[in-house]
């Protein structure tokens, strides 16, 4: 695939990259080749690869999930500018 350098100049403003006139032809090369790797893998066929994670199958740990609140709500509260009832009152931003 081909980059023009329209779409060089594009991308490097979405990515708000700054680039001088004199790189862009640089640019556009490695670019396109950058896209026609990424042509090439396209051609692999991976309809049979299961998708995965990491390359060693690990387990993770698991743990309980236990709803509480923390034990200590008025040392949580305690630096709020404004709280009631231990819970953090915050101004109305929608009319």
């Amino acid at each position: 695939m081909h980059v023009d350098d329209t779409t060089v100049r594009r991308i490097a403003r979405l990515a708000r990259i700054k680039i001088a006139d004199s790189e862009v032809a640089g640019l556009e090369k490695e670019l396109s080749g950058i896209l026609d790797w990424v042509e090439q893998l396209n051609e692999v066929d991976t309809s049979d690869v299961p998708p995965m994670t990491r390359v060693v199958p690990i387990a993770l740990k698991q743990r309980e999930d236990v709803v509480n609140d923390g034990g200590i709500p008025d040392d949580i509260v305690a630096n709020a500018p404004m709280s009631e009832d231990n819970f953090f009152v915050v101004p109305k931003v929608v009319e």
